[in-house]
């Protein structure tokens, strides 16, 4: 008896976890529910109507039985689980609604923080274009030094041959000077 109702046990859990009817299993040896409830009626049949308690009786009983052969009870029981489901997945879309707001607001904050990103990156390339024109300025006003400064060179060395020029110059006519004298005092004392 207790593999009979581990049997049912299972094959409720089977039909809850797969979300299909409950089906009730009955043990080989029971008849089929057609030929009881055929029975019941055959037998009310052939009783007779001696005592009307009796056959109230039988009526109350018999309605009892049709009710639960036709499955009211399992059917208030699906109308329980598929109340408690709808629960549950009202439950479950409320969670779905808090995560949802919730991935909204850091999706926003995300979106705040790239645009501050943003805009410091659009500082700094507004730091490096200004300072690529200054280099550049920088690299102008040196080459203009360089420039200059190759003319003072160029000046220094013509100068400068100008004074060797005239050093030479210079050089020569003391060179005569000193040999007029020597020539004039050899001359004078002769």
């Amino acid at each position: 008896m207790t593999g009979f109702l581990d049997r049912i046990k299972d094959r409720v859990d089977e039909t809850d976890s797969e979300g299909g009817e409950m089906v009730e299993e009955r043990p080989p040896y029971a008849e089929p529910e057609s030929t009881r409830v055929e029975s019941e009626s055959e037998s009310a049949q052939s009783q007779p109507e001696n005592n009307y308690s009796d056959s109230q009786n039988s009526y109350s009983q018999q309605s009892t039985s049709s009710s639960s052969d036709i499955g009211i009870s399992s059917l208030m029981d699906k109308r329980a689980k598929l109340e408690e489901a709808i629960d549950y997945v009202g439950m479950m879309i409320g969670n779905l609604k808090e995560k949802r707001t919730g991935l909204e607001k850091e999706i926003e904050q995300e979106s705040v923080d790239i645009k501050n990103l943003k805009e410091k990156l659009m500082k700094v390339s507004d730091y490096i274009n200004e300072e690529t024109q200054g280099i550049q300025h920088l690299t102008e006003k040196r080459s203009s030094v360089e420039r200059e400064a190759d003319e003072v060179s160029g000046i220094i060395t013509n100068l400068r041959d100008k004074i060797s020029g005239i050093d030479r110059v210079v050089e020569d006519e003391g060179g005569r000077i000193k040999s007029f004298r020597e020539s004039r005092t050899k001359s004078s004392n002769l």
